[in-house]
């Protein structure tokens, strides 16, 4: 059966495509993960991969043509079949009396869905919400919440959910106005790119049909329920009963009569047997959320009783056991990426002390204007950028056949999250002076330490500096951020003894450790590079001008 592929959303923000180059040609023979063209969006120019296999037997958008989001791309299937019926707007099959696979495209979030599984009509104003692609390289999403429930009315705009991408955790707001009639995924489940999510439409519309018969991205048909959660009865426990014996109440009330935890965090408490009023939420207004559960230490608890007879014998105390606790889109995606970079890129690794006195006097200057904040990081950024203009052959990437050298200089920044880790982009590093570098930073930090941060914010640098000397880390190496060269690791500024001057003084020193792809950058490359770089740190006045 032919597929339908539509125009991907490839950011939050695209509303319309232009294919820049076509990978494949009609009559080509496609697996599922080939790359099918080249997408231009508003954000960037990406490769767009099939979620399909066969031949590829229509294209809709020629090289150079623009489209709106979810309108006919391509139409993969077998090699030979007819395909008239579809390009002139019946699917063969009854969707719909009225409407046709043009005007789903045109009115619905239908990317990636086999409208041959549908079995009823579509109901006027009802629109199919799939699961977004929130960066390049996702290829499924989590449902972290869900801010809207069945029933709730739904304003264009609106946060629908948050979707956890191998990226970052990612609020994903409606294109549609409406009540949310049915949700496809529950809070921790994960699926697909342009799999079923939710659907959005007039209240009290029958869309039973739709949730159980649409085919999403070639799989089987996907049989999601709706089903409203059960209300749970506290149950007395004997006075007598040990504590735990008891099973934990997950639905357990505090002195307002009431505990606030999220689906996902419940169940992960029932799975981990840990009593929800013993959690202290992190979450909107005190709810518990899956990193309370994830973090939550049990207090010990000791039995005592009166009449309790005296202890003659006894064994160590403590329990063994392995946890499982499944690993996030994020983590498999750092996973990914760190363990392709170090088994792919021949490492080696350089190292330089700075003399950090003039460093430490000039911010204390710079940081006593007004409205004025510049940290030693900041410092180290526009350092780096400069030194990447005068030493380009750091700011590249392998490519097998060529290596590319960048004329831009985007300096990624990396800033832990709860999930794990984020490299936000500052972009034109080196075109900026160091409060916009250090206001640049601290934004771009909090959108992603707050989960706000957008996929086009976290892309294209060209180097990447890591700085651990927050947490008085004096020294270490550093994974390099691929399609990177290079990576720079910082550590903690140390008081000690040196000598200047032939005089053994008090001084401060850093040390820098640089990381480098020794199929781009040489030994010598790099050590040019720390030497500028040195001399920048230790005269910050060169970096003024």
């Amino acid at each position: 059966m032919a597929e339908v592929i539509n125009m991907p959303r490839l950011s939050d923000t695209m509303e319309e495509g232009t294919v820049a180059t076509w990978l494949k040609k009609v009559g080509d023979k496609v697996e599922e993960g080939d790359i099918l063209a080249e997408i231009e969006t508003d954000k960037a120019t990406m490769e767009f991969e099939s979620f399909h296999e066969g031949t590829l037997l229509h294209i809709g958008v020629e090289e150079g043509e623009t489209t709106k989001v979810d309108a006919l791309l391509a139409i993969i299937g077998e090699e030979g079949e007819d395909i008239s019926s579809l390009l002139n707007g019946n699917s063969g099959t009854e969707v719909s009396k009225e409407t046709t696979v043009e005007e789903l495209e045109e009115t619905q979030d239908v990317s990636g869905v086999d409208f041959s599984g549908a079995s009823q009509d579509i109901p006027e104003g009802v629109t199919v919400v799939t699961m977004p692609r929130l960066s390049d390289t996702m290829e499924e999403g989590t449902v972290a919440t869900w801010l809207k429930k069945v029933g709730d009315e739904v304003e264009e705009g609106d946060i629908l959910a948050e979707i956890e991408t191998d990226k970052a955790t990612m609020e994903f707001e409606s294109f549609q106005s409406g009540t949310l009639l049915h949700v496809g995924l529950e809070e921790g489940q994960s699926a697909k790119v342009d799999s079923l999510l939710a659907i959005i439409g007039p209240a009290g519309t029958d869309v039973s049909g739709i949730a159980g018969n649409f085919k999403v991205g070639g799989q089987a048909k996907q049989e999601t329920k709706t089903v409203a959660p059960k209300k749970e009865e506290a149950k007395p426990v004997a006075a007598k009963e040990e504590v735990k014996a008891s099973k934990p109440e997950v639905s357990s009330s505090n002195t307002s009569g009431r505990i606030f935890a999220s689906p996902l965090a419940k169940k992960m408490a029932e799975e981990k047997g840990i009593n929800l009023s013993e959690v202290n939420g992190s979450g909107e207004n005190g709810r518990i959320v899956k990193r309370d559960i994830e973090n939550f230490t049990p207090s010990a608890k000791v039995e005592t009783s009166s009449t309790a007879a005296p202890v003659t014998n006894f064994a160590i105390a403590g329990e063994e056991g392995t946890e499982e606790v499944k690993n996030s889109s994020m983590r498999k995606a750092i996973a990914k990426a760190l363990g392709n970079s170090k088994f792919s890129a021949p490492h080696f690794y350089l190292n330089i002390e700075v003399d950090m006195d003039n460093a430490m006097a000039s911010r204390k200057t710079i940081n006593a204007l007004p409205d004025t904040k510049v940290s030693f990081n900041d410092m180290v950024v526009k350092a780096c950028a400069m030194a990447l203009v005068k030493h380009p052959q750091v700011n590249t990437t392998w490519a097998d056949s060529v290596t590319q050298y960048h004329k831009h200089i985007h300096v990624g920044v990396a800033v832990a999250v709860d999930e794990g880790l984020v490299v936000p982009v500052i972009k034109h590093t080196n075109a900026l002076s160091l409060t916009q570098i250090g206001g640049a930073v601290r934004d771009l930090a909090g959108k992603a330490r707050n989960k706000k941060i957008k996929p086009d914010e976290m892309t294209d640098s060209t180097f990447t500096v890591s700085n651990l000397g927050m947490f008085g880390i004096e020294s270490f190496t550093s994974i390099i951020n691929q399609p990177n060269s290079a990576i720079l690791s910082v550590g903690a500024i140390v008081q000690k003894p040196v000598v200047k001057d032939g005089q053994i003084v008090v001084g401060n020193t850093m040390m820098l450790t640089l990381a480098c792809d020794h199929r781009t950058v040489d030994g010598a490359v790099g050590a040019q590079f720390l030497q500028t770089l040195k001399s920048y740190i230790e005269n910050p006045v060169t970096m003024l001008a």
